[in-house]
C-alpha cells in the first residue's frame, strides 16, 4: 500500500480547502492514510510533513506499522497536536466534522488558540471511493473467501436448523476459508422472515418449501465483502419463484447500467424500473447499494437520492430486493469494480435459484 502517495492526495485537498493541515481522526481513514490497524490513532498532515499520534497501548504496533512518520504517544490529542502545530506553521488546520465531537471540539479550541479548526465533510472518504490496485487485490480475497463459505453452508442445510444455528455456520465456514472476522453480522432469514430486509436471525427453523435469505460477507486485511443469495430449500411457492426471477432481472438490469460517470440514481432507476413493471415496486424498500471497502457501507451511494457519481475503480453493491409481509423475501447481491465501460462482478457464486 502506497500511504504516502494517498497523503499527498490528501494534501492537494489541503489547498482547494484553503488550510495548511488536516487532523484525520476517524480510525479508517486513518488506517488508508498510515496502515495503522489500532484502535487509537489520529494523523496530523501539513504540507512540510505528517505526525502519528496514539497512546501507549500502540507505541510498538505504530513503530510497526507506522515507520515512515514522526510518532507522539499522548494520552490527549491536544497535547502533542499544539506543538505540532506550531512547528509546522499550522494557521487553518482541517477536521472531520462527522467524526470529531462537540467536546472534543470545544478542547481543540481551547488548546490551540492560534489556530483557526476548519470543518470538513467526506473529504478523505472521498479519496477512498477509486479503489487502487492493492485494495481490489484485497476486496478480490474478501470476495472468494465469501464464495467458498456460501458453498459449505449450502451443504450443511437441513430440516429443523434454526436461523441462528445458521447463522453460526456462516461465521464458521468464513473462518475455515481464511476470513479475519466477519463484515457484519450475517443476516439469515427462513420463509415469512425474510420480508424483513435486516431480519436478525432468531429460534425460526428451517421447513420444507422455505426460501432462506442470506447477507454476510468476510473481511480480509481490513477489506469486506458484501453478498446476498436467497435459496429455495423445497419446491417455493410459484409467487416466491417468480419474485426471485423479478429480482435477478432487475440486478442483472442495475450491474449492466454500471459504468464510470453514471448517477448512482440513475443505476438505481434502471434496476427499479424492473421491478415496478412487474407490480413489486412499493416492495422494493432501500437503496440499489453501496460502496465497500475498509467500511462496509461508504461511498459513492446508488440510490433515488443520491448525487454521487460513479468512478473508475469504486467497488459497489448492486443488491435490488423484494418483500412481502407474511410471505416471504428475496435479495440478490453482488460486488462489482467500475470500470470505464461497465463493472466487472467479483463473486462467482450462482445468481439464479438454487433449489436445495
Amino acid at each position: 500500500m502506497d500511504h504516502g502517495l494517498r497523503r499527498q492526495r490528501l494534501l492537494e485537498r489541503c489547498s482547494e480547502l484553503d488550510v495548511d493541515g488536516f487532523l484525520v481522526t476517524r480510525l479508517a481513514n486513518v488506517r488508508y492514510l498510515t496502515g495503522f490497524t489500532g484502535s487509537n490513532g489520529q494523523l496530523l498532515l501539513g504540507r512540510e510533513g505528517a505526525a502519528f499520534v496514539t497512546d501507549g497501548r500502540y507505541t510498538e504496533q505504530s513503530r510497526r506499522e507506522v515507520p515512515d512518520l514522526e510518532r507522539f504517544t499522548a494520552q490527549r490529542l491536544a497535547d502533542p497536536l499544539l506543538d505540532w502545530c506550531r512547528g509546522a506553521e499550522i494557521r487553518r488546520l482541517a477536521f472531520e466534522a462527522e467524526e470529531v465531537t462537540v467536546a472534543r471540539h470545544e478542547d481543540l479550541v481551547d488548546k490551540l488558540p492560534d489556530v483557526t479548526l476548519v470543518a470538513s465533510r467526506s473529504v478523505v472518504e472521498g479519496l477512498r471511493w477509486s479503489k487502487d490496485a492493492d485494495e481490489l487485490v484485497l476486496l478480490r480475497a474478501a470476495q472468494r473467501v465469501t464464495d467458498d463459505a456460501f458453498d459449505d453452508v449450502l451443504d450443511r442445510l437441513a430440516v429443523g436448523l434454526t436461523e441462528r444455528q445458521v447463522a453460526l455456520d456462516v461465521e464458521m465456514a468464513l473462518r475455515r476459508h481464511g476470513a479475519d472476522a466477519q463484515a457484519f453480522d450475517p443476516i439469515v432469514a427462513f420463509g415469512e422472515q425474510a420480508a424483513e430486509p435486516h431480519h436478525s436471525p432468531g429460534r425460526r427453523i428451517l421447513e420444507e418449501g422455505d426460501l432462506i435469505k442470506m447477507d454476510f460477507g468476510a473481511v480480509v486485511d481490513g477489506y469486506h465483502a458484501d453478498m446476498t443469495r436467497t435459496v429455495a430449500f423445497g419446491a417455493p411457492a410459484p409467487e416466491l419463484r417468480k419474485i426471485h426471477d423479478v429480482v435477478r432481472q432487475a440486478q442483472e438490469a442495475g450491474i449492466d447500467a454500471v459504468r464510470a460517470g453514471v448517477g448512482g440514481a440513475e443505476v438505481d432507476a434502471v434496476a427499479r424500473h424492473v421491478i415496478a413493471d412487474a407490480g413489486y415496486g412499493d416492495r422494493f424498500t432501500h437503496g440499489l447499494g453501496h460502496g465497500v471497502g475498509l467500511e462496509i457501507h461508504e461511498g459513492p451511494g446508488l440510490g433515488a437520492t443520491t448525487e454521487d457519481v460513479l468512478p473508475v475503480g469504486a467497488v459497489v453493491t448492486v443488491e435490488p430486493g423484494v418483500y412481502v409481509p407474511g410471505l416471504g423475501g428475496v435479495r440478490i447481491e453482488d460486488m462489482v469494480e467500475v470500470t470505464a465501460d461497465g463493472c466487472e462482478v467479483l463473486g462467482t457464486s450462482n445468481r439464479e435459484l438454487i433449489e436445495l
